[in-house]
């Protein structure tokens, strides 16, 4: 296993839950980047299909690069809460997610750090998501893969609070996990993830904490293809109704958040005020 402070090592963090489907291309996405100095870790989110096998045979299979780690009595504690335990087990300069549905480029890791070793002084890289529909030729699919809009000023740091003000207008245009490179030391000052974010929600709790208090790298290049498909925790709970439970808890999170780290940014809070008030509407 990797030494802990090694340079520029990065840790992989992919928690799943049923993953079965998916998971293997997910990991095998890990192995074939360029950049070659990362461990992987995968965390078992108390799955109960085949995919604890499939993690479980990976690390066995690539010891010095792969570890399998899982909650105690094989327990399901949500998407943050396994985040964190990969966290608290890594031994990386840097924190990468990738989700086991989703897919990396081959230069993903490569292009990333060489970002983060030019700007020392931001704390997190991300690029657009390519919403990866293609990946399934069943009838009715119906929909035709595009890169995500980011609409803001790209291959540049942007200083905070710019970024978080933005992503706060509008949600959609927020990274996503596999997209993203963050500085472990970050990272573990502002906290983590929230436990209380289980399904949705639980990166832009991340966003928040990091856009607030550095700068942040928006690059143009695309790293990941972002999975499209029925299962999905996204589609689950909006078939479900359930996804403006989850918005309206992470507005009420952010604003008890910007009240206790004192924020009193006119704009922000404005902006807030006035999604909470059309959501209730």
């Amino acid at each position: 296993m990797a030494k802990k402070n090694n340079k520029n090592l990065v840790s992989v963090i992919m928690c799943f839950l049923n993953a079965e489907k998916f998971i293997q291309e997910a990991i095998e996405s890990v192995l074939a980047q360029t950049y070659s100095n990362w461990e992987l870790l995968l965390i078992d989110d108390g799955s109960t299909d085949g995919s604890s096998k499939i993690a479980r045979q990976y690390a066995e299979r690539y010891p010095e690069k792969v570890r399998y780690l899982e909650h105690e009595e094989h327990k399901n504690r949500g998407a943050s809460a396994s985040r964190n335990t990969g966290i608290n087990k890594s031994n990386g300069e840097y924190i990468a997610f990738l989700d086991a549905d989703d897919v990396w480029l081959p230069q993903k890791l490569k292009e990333q750090i060489a970002i983060m070793n030019a700007y020392p002084e931001v704390a997190m890289v991300y690029g657009p998501a390519h919403y990866w529909y293609s990946w399934s030729d069943e009838p009715g699919n119906g929909k035709s893969d595009f890169l995500q809009e980011l609409r803001v000023k790209t291959d540049a740091a942007i200083e905070p609070p710019n970024l978080l003000k933005e992503f706060l207008k509008d949600v959609n245009i927020t990274p996503c996990p596999s997209g993203i490179l963050v500085r472990h030391k970050i990272i573990r000052s502002v906290g983590g993830f929230e436990d209380e974010f289980t399904i949705l929600y639980t990166d832009q709790v991340l966003n928040v904490k990091i856009c607030l208090v550095s700068p942040v790298f928006v690059a143009s290049q695309c790293w990941f293809k972002y999975r499209q498909h029925a299962d999905s925790a996204c589609h689950m709970m909006e078939k479900n109704g359930l996804y403006f439970f989850w918005k309206q808890r992470w507005l009420k999170w952010v604003t008890q958040y910007l009240e206790e780290k004192g924020i009193t940014d006119t704009e922000i809070r404005t902006i807030l005020k006035r999604k909470i008030a059309k959501l209730s509407h």
